[in-house]
Protein backbone atom coordinates (compact mmCIF):
# COMPACT_ATOMS: atom_id res chain seq x y z
CA UNK A 1 0.00 0.00 0.00
CA UNK A 2 1.59 3.61 -0.63
CA UNK A 3 0.44 6.76 -0.76
CA UNK A 4 1.29 8.64 -4.06
CA UNK A 5 0.84 12.46 -5.07
CA UNK A 6 -1.34 14.54 -3.83
CA UNK A 7 -3.34 12.42 -1.40
CA UNK A 8 -1.91 13.25 2.02
CA UNK A 9 -1.99 17.26 1.10
CA UNK A 10 -5.86 16.48 0.32
CA UNK A 11 -6.50 14.47 3.47
CA UNK A 12 -4.98 17.41 5.00
CA UNK A 13 -6.24 20.48 3.75
CA UNK A 14 -10.17 18.42 4.13
CA UNK A 15 -9.61 17.31 7.34
CA UNK A 16 -8.64 21.43 8.07
CA UNK A 17 -11.76 22.45 6.53
CA UNK A 18 -14.14 20.01 7.89
CA UNK A 19 -12.72 21.03 11.46
CA UNK A 20 -13.06 25.18 10.50
CA UNK A 21 -16.66 24.42 9.47
CA UNK A 22 -17.95 22.31 12.03
CA UNK A 23 -16.41 24.55 14.97
CA UNK A 24 -18.44 27.59 13.10
CA UNK A 25 -21.63 25.63 12.48
CA UNK A 26 -21.74 22.99 15.27
CA UNK A 27 -21.00 25.70 17.93
CA UNK A 28 -20.95 29.66 16.74
CA UNK A 29 -23.80 28.88 14.53
CA UNK A 30 -26.21 27.94 17.01
CA UNK A 31 -25.33 30.30 19.68
CA UNK A 32 -25.43 33.06 17.15
CA UNK A 33 -29.14 32.07 16.44
CA UNK A 34 -29.52 32.05 20.31
CA UNK A 35 -28.15 35.39 20.36
CA UNK A 36 -30.55 36.69 17.24
CA UNK A 37 -33.74 35.25 19.15
CA UNK A 38 -32.69 36.77 22.33
CA UNK A 39 -32.12 40.23 20.51
CA UNK A 40 -35.52 40.13 19.32
CA UNK A 41 -37.04 39.51 22.38
CA UNK A 42 -34.93 42.58 23.50
CA UNK A 43 -35.77 44.64 20.81
CA UNK A 44 -39.63 43.72 21.47
CA UNK A 45 -39.43 44.56 25.40
CA UNK A 46 -37.55 48.08 24.62
CA UNK A 47 -40.29 49.00 21.99
CA UNK A 48 -43.23 47.76 24.63
CA UNK A 49 -41.21 50.60 27.73
CA UNK A 50 -40.40 53.04 25.41
CA UNK A 51 -44.10 53.13 25.05
CA UNK A 52 -45.45 52.76 28.40
CA UNK A 53 -42.70 55.37 29.45
CA UNK A 54 -44.15 59.14 30.09
CA UNK A 55 -42.45 61.21 26.98
CA UNK A 56 -39.49 63.56 28.00
CA UNK A 57 -38.49 61.13 30.86
CA UNK A 58 -35.58 59.75 32.05
CA UNK A 59 -36.78 56.02 31.41
CA UNK A 60 -37.58 57.14 27.84
CA UNK A 61 -34.05 57.95 27.34
CA UNK A 62 -32.85 55.15 28.46
CA UNK A 63 -35.11 52.76 26.12
CA UNK A 64 -34.29 54.88 23.41
CA UNK A 65 -30.72 54.31 23.72
CA UNK A 66 -31.25 51.11 24.15
CA UNK A 67 -33.41 50.62 20.83
CA UNK A 68 -30.33 52.31 19.25
CA UNK A 69 -27.73 49.93 20.47
CA UNK A 70 -30.02 46.89 19.85
CA UNK A 71 -30.31 48.04 16.17
CA UNK A 72 -26.16 48.35 15.79
CA UNK A 73 -26.24 44.61 16.45
CA UNK A 74 -27.86 43.98 13.44
CA UNK A 75 -26.07 45.88 11.15
CA UNK A 76 -23.02 44.09 9.25
CA UNK A 77 -19.86 44.94 10.70
CA UNK A 78 -20.84 46.69 13.81
CA UNK A 79 -20.89 44.58 16.14
CA UNK A 80 -21.38 41.22 14.88
CA UNK A 81 -21.54 40.02 10.99
CA UNK A 82 -24.89 38.32 9.72
CA UNK A 83 -25.62 35.35 8.47
CA UNK A 84 -24.45 35.62 4.97
CA UNK A 85 -26.34 33.24 2.07
CA UNK A 86 -22.90 32.87 0.15
CA UNK A 87 -20.74 32.40 3.26
CA UNK A 88 -22.98 30.34 5.66
CA UNK A 89 -21.42 29.23 8.83
CA UNK A 90 -18.04 30.80 7.61
CA UNK A 91 -19.42 34.15 8.36
CA UNK A 92 -19.50 33.70 12.38
CA UNK A 93 -16.27 35.89 13.85
CA UNK A 94 -16.27 33.83 17.39
CA UNK A 95 -14.66 37.28 18.67
CA UNK A 96 -17.30 39.18 17.39
CA UNK A 97 -19.81 36.98 18.33
CA UNK A 98 -18.03 37.31 22.15
CA UNK A 99 -18.47 40.98 21.58
CA UNK A 100 -22.24 41.24 20.71
CA UNK A 101 -23.09 38.90 23.75
CA UNK A 102 -21.72 41.38 25.76
CA UNK A 103 -23.21 44.30 24.52
CA UNK A 104 -26.63 42.40 24.37
CA UNK A 105 -26.38 41.75 28.27
CA UNK A 106 -25.91 45.41 28.88
CA UNK A 107 -28.71 46.60 26.93
CA UNK A 108 -30.70 43.82 29.24
CA UNK A 109 -29.37 45.26 32.70
CA UNK A 110 -30.36 49.19 31.29
CA UNK A 111 -33.94 47.56 30.24
CA UNK A 112 -34.05 45.94 34.05
CA UNK A 113 -33.17 49.05 35.39
CA UNK A 114 -36.71 50.52 34.01
CA UNK A 115 -39.01 47.62 34.62
CA UNK A 116 -41.98 48.05 36.62
CA UNK A 117 -41.50 46.36 39.94
CA UNK A 118 -43.38 42.71 39.40
CA UNK A 119 -41.09 42.42 36.34
CA UNK A 120 -37.51 43.21 38.88
CA UNK A 121 -39.26 40.91 40.67
CA UNK A 122 -39.30 38.08 38.46
CA UNK A 123 -36.06 38.75 37.29
CA UNK A 124 -34.62 38.56 41.03
CA UNK A 125 -36.21 34.97 41.69
CA UNK A 126 -34.21 33.86 38.62
CA UNK A 127 -31.65 35.58 39.77
CA UNK A 128 -31.29 33.91 43.04
CA UNK A 129 -31.29 30.30 41.36
CA UNK A 130 -28.56 31.00 39.30
CA UNK A 131 -26.61 32.40 41.78
CA UNK A 132 -27.19 29.48 44.24
CA UNK A 133 -26.67 27.03 41.30
CA UNK A 134 -22.81 28.11 40.85
CA UNK A 135 -21.94 26.82 43.86
CA UNK A 136 -19.64 29.91 44.40
CA UNK A 137 -19.58 31.38 48.49
CA UNK A 138 -19.94 34.65 46.75
CA UNK A 139 -22.71 34.13 44.76
CA UNK A 140 -24.57 32.61 47.69
CA UNK A 141 -23.77 35.40 49.52
CA UNK A 142 -25.23 37.64 46.96
CA UNK A 143 -28.12 35.04 46.10
CA UNK A 144 -28.81 35.30 49.89
CA UNK A 145 -29.17 39.23 49.94
CA UNK A 146 -30.81 39.13 46.85
CA UNK A 147 -33.27 37.20 47.93
CA UNK A 148 -34.08 39.64 51.03
CA UNK A 149 -33.79 42.77 49.11
CA UNK A 150 -36.90 45.29 48.66
CA UNK A 151 -36.99 45.40 44.83
CA UNK A 152 -39.23 48.89 45.02
CA UNK A 153 -35.97 50.60 47.03
CA UNK A 154 -33.19 51.79 45.19
CA UNK A 155 -30.88 49.75 47.54
CA UNK A 156 -32.83 46.11 46.34
CA UNK A 157 -33.13 46.89 42.74
CA UNK A 158 -29.46 48.41 42.36
CA UNK A 159 -29.25 45.01 44.24
CA UNK A 160 -30.69 43.42 41.00
CA UNK A 161 -28.84 45.24 38.82
CA UNK A 162 -25.53 43.75 40.20
CA UNK A 163 -26.72 40.15 40.57
CA UNK A 164 -27.73 40.49 36.88
CA UNK A 165 -23.79 41.87 36.31
CA UNK A 166 -22.57 38.95 37.50
CA UNK A 167 -24.21 36.40 35.89
CA UNK A 168 -23.70 37.60 32.41
CA UNK A 169 -20.01 38.15 33.56
CA UNK A 170 -20.06 34.71 34.40
CA UNK A 171 -21.88 33.75 31.33
CA UNK A 172 -19.72 35.88 28.97
CA UNK A 173 -16.48 34.48 30.83
CA UNK A 174 -17.10 30.79 30.18
CA UNK A 175 -17.93 31.65 26.59
CA UNK A 176 -15.00 33.22 25.54
CA UNK A 177 -13.04 30.93 27.39
CA UNK A 178 -14.53 27.93 24.96
CA UNK A 179 -13.62 30.50 22.23
CA UNK A 180 -10.03 30.81 23.43
CA UNK A 181 -9.94 27.00 23.67
CA UNK A 182 -11.64 26.68 19.92
CA UNK A 183 -9.05 28.98 18.47
CA UNK A 184 -5.85 27.61 20.40
CA UNK A 185 -6.98 24.14 18.91
CA UNK A 186 -7.49 25.22 15.50
CA UNK A 187 -3.67 27.06 15.53
CA UNK A 188 -2.88 23.82 16.85
CA UNK A 189 -4.41 21.60 14.07
CA UNK A 190 -3.13 24.07 11.55
CA UNK A 191 0.67 23.50 12.74
CA UNK A 192 0.12 20.04 13.74
CA UNK A 193 -1.43 19.33 9.36
CA UNK A 194 1.73 21.50 8.36
CA UNK A 195 4.07 19.48 10.30
CA UNK A 196 2.44 16.42 9.00
CA UNK A 197 3.14 17.72 4.98
CA UNK A 198 6.75 18.08 5.70
CA UNK A 199 7.41 14.76 7.29
CA UNK A 200 5.31 13.16 5.11
CA UNK A 201 7.33 14.84 2.13
CA UNK A 202 10.65 14.42 3.79
CA UNK A 203 10.82 10.88 5.40
CA UNK A 204 8.15 9.68 3.40
CA UNK A 205 5.96 7.96 6.14
CA UNK A 206 2.73 8.69 4.51
CA UNK A 207 1.26 5.29 5.34
CA UNK A 208 2.16 5.90 8.75
CA UNK A 209 0.98 8.68 9.80
CA UNK A 210 -2.96 7.89 7.77
CA UNK A 211 -2.71 5.07 10.14
CA UNK A 212 -2.01 7.23 13.08
CA UNK A 213 -4.54 9.84 12.41
CA UNK A 214 -6.99 6.48 11.84
CA UNK A 215 -6.17 5.53 15.21
CA UNK A 216 -6.46 9.39 16.56
CA UNK A 217 -10.03 9.30 15.84
CA UNK A 218 -10.49 6.18 16.34
CA UNK A 219 -9.87 6.66 20.28
CA UNK A 220 -12.83 9.26 20.89
CA UNK A 221 -15.45 7.25 18.84
CA UNK A 222 -14.53 4.63 21.07
CA UNK A 223 -14.75 6.31 23.94
CA UNK A 224 -18.08 7.73 23.05
CA UNK A 225 -19.46 4.43 22.22
CA UNK A 226 -18.07 2.90 25.59
CA UNK A 227 -19.50 5.83 27.79
CA UNK A 228 -22.49 6.92 25.96
CA UNK A 229 -21.41 10.49 26.17
CA UNK A 230 -19.67 12.55 24.25
CA UNK A 231 -16.00 14.29 25.53
CA UNK A 232 -15.94 17.22 27.54
CA UNK A 233 -13.68 19.08 25.05
CA UNK A 234 -14.04 19.87 21.50
CA UNK A 235 -9.98 20.61 21.32
CA UNK A 236 -9.54 16.69 22.24
CA UNK A 237 -11.64 15.91 19.13
CA UNK A 238 -10.02 18.10 16.70
CA UNK A 239 -6.86 17.41 18.29
CA UNK A 240 -6.68 13.46 18.57
CA UNK A 241 -6.30 12.27 14.62
CA UNK A 242 -3.36 14.91 14.02
CA UNK A 243 -1.96 14.35 17.30
CA UNK A 244 -1.96 10.07 16.24
CA UNK A 245 -0.88 10.98 12.98
CA UNK A 246 2.40 12.48 14.70
CA UNK A 247 2.41 10.29 17.70
CA UNK A 248 2.61 7.55 15.03
CA UNK A 249 5.55 8.73 13.47
CA UNK A 250 7.36 9.44 16.25
CA UNK A 251 6.63 5.96 17.93
CA UNK A 252 8.01 3.93 15.06
CA UNK A 253 11.04 5.84 15.60
CA UNK A 254 11.41 4.69 19.26
CA UNK A 255 10.28 1.37 18.38
CA UNK A 256 13.73 1.49 15.71
CA UNK A 257 15.78 3.13 18.61
CA UNK A 258 14.78 0.28 21.33
CA UNK A 259 14.83 -2.57 19.28
CA UNK A 260 18.71 -1.71 17.72
CA UNK A 261 21.04 -4.58 18.42
CA UNK A 262 22.61 -2.04 21.12
CA UNK A 263 19.77 -1.91 23.08
CA UNK A 264 17.59 -5.03 22.27
CA UNK A 265 14.94 -3.95 24.62
CA UNK A 266 11.98 -5.48 22.15
CA UNK A 267 13.65 -7.77 20.23
CA UNK A 268 14.25 -8.42 16.27
CA UNK A 269 10.54 -8.45 15.14
CA UNK A 270 10.60 -4.91 16.49
CA UNK A 271 13.77 -3.82 14.45
CA UNK A 272 12.32 -5.39 11.17
CA UNK A 273 8.97 -3.69 11.34
CA UNK A 274 9.38 -0.42 12.33
CA UNK A 275 11.12 2.89 10.98
CA UNK A 276 13.14 1.19 8.26
CA UNK A 277 9.74 -0.67 7.18
CA UNK A 278 6.58 1.44 7.55
CA UNK A 279 4.88 -0.30 4.63
CA UNK A 280 4.99 -3.98 6.39
CA UNK A 281 1.60 -4.98 8.10
CA UNK A 282 3.15 -4.92 11.76
CA UNK A 283 4.44 -1.80 11.17
CA UNK A 284 1.19 -0.02 10.42
CA UNK A 285 -0.47 -1.71 13.13
CA UNK A 286 1.89 -1.02 15.54
CA UNK A 287 1.07 3.08 13.80
CA UNK A 288 -2.40 2.69 14.39
CA UNK A 289 -2.04 1.81 18.14
CA UNK A 290 0.70 5.02 18.96
CA UNK A 291 -2.36 6.74 17.30
CA UNK A 292 -4.97 5.34 19.59
CA UNK A 293 -3.20 5.29 22.50
CA UNK A 294 -1.51 8.38 23.56
CA UNK A 295 -0.26 6.64 27.09
CA UNK A 296 1.49 3.98 24.87
CA UNK A 297 3.77 6.58 23.29
CA UNK A 298 4.01 8.47 26.31
CA UNK A 299 5.28 5.06 28.27
CA UNK A 300 7.60 3.93 25.43
CA UNK A 301 9.06 7.54 25.28
CA UNK A 302 9.90 7.70 29.44
CA UNK A 303 11.50 4.20 28.33
CA UNK A 304 13.39 5.69 25.97
CA UNK A 305 14.30 8.56 27.68
CA UNK A 306 14.98 5.88 31.00
CA UNK A 307 17.66 4.24 28.73
CA UNK A 308 19.46 7.93 27.26
CA UNK A 309 19.45 8.77 30.95
CA UNK A 310 20.62 6.08 32.72
CA UNK A 311 24.25 6.02 34.42
CA UNK A 312 27.15 4.20 32.48
CA UNK A 313 28.16 1.10 33.82
CA UNK A 314 31.66 1.51 35.56
CA UNK A 315 34.81 -0.15 35.19
CA UNK A 316 34.55 -3.82 35.91
CA UNK A 317 36.60 -4.84 38.55
CA UNK A 318 39.84 -7.72 37.63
Amino acid sequence: MRVGGWGLELVCVCYLLIVYITSRGLIAAPRYRLLQARLRDCRARAEYLGGVCGEGSAQKAVVAAVAGRLAQLEQGGTVVWRLSARYGVIAIPLSKLAAAWRVLHTSERRLLGVEPDEEVLAQRESLVLQLRASGDAADEEMATRLAAADVGAVEGRALVLAAAQRVHEAEDGAAERDYDQQRIALWLALTGLCAILLIGRVLDHRETMLLGALGGFLSPVVGVMRSQRPPSSWGVLVLAPVGGALAAVGGLLLVRMLADPDLNLLGQVFLENSWNTPERPIALAIALLFGFSGQLFSRLALTATGQLTAPAPGPRAV
